[in-house]
């Protein structure tokens, strides 16, 4: 499906945790929203609140029915990559309309959550939980 681009398409990519999600904007793709070759609807699962997630930037900026979505998510979990594809629309929609900026910027859909998985440390049973301890 990403073969088929046109050559107005608006191209970005969205990061989450450990998940990227590279995302066209077609423009005339009457809504549809295909992720990894899949509609959005089999991709989530028939999770409601992952559907809004990934169609909030389109609704902000009242382009829902203009344009189609066509993403491709790797990496990390399935919620991360919901997220990932939602920061990358929200981008290409800039290269769109830089004028979307302040309602995507006010949404706080163009910041890259930082936060990721903190590394084991020795002594530890993970990041900071350390081992149960045994009175006898």
């Amino acid at each position: 499906m990403v073969e088929q681009k046109l050559l107005m398409d608006y191209y970005a990519t969205g990061h989450r945790k450990t998940a990227t999600a590279k995302v066209w904007l077609i423009p005339g793709g009457e809504g549809k929203i295909i992720i990894n070759d899949k509609p959005m609807e089999e991709f989530i699962g028939g999770r409601v609140v992952w559907g809004k997630m990934i169609q909030q930037p389109l609704v902000l900026t009242n382009t829902l029915n203009k344009y189609g979505v066509v993403a491709k998510a790797e990496g990390g979990g399935i919620s991360a990559q919901v997220q990932a594809v939602r920061h990358g629309i929200a981008r290409a929609l800039l290269k769109v309309n830089p004028s979307f900026r302040s309602v995507l910027k006010d949404a706080g859909l163009l910041t890259r959550d930082p936060r990721v998985k903190e590394r084991k440390k020795y002594g530890r049973h993970r990041a900071r939980r350390g081992f149960q301890y045994s009175k006898r």
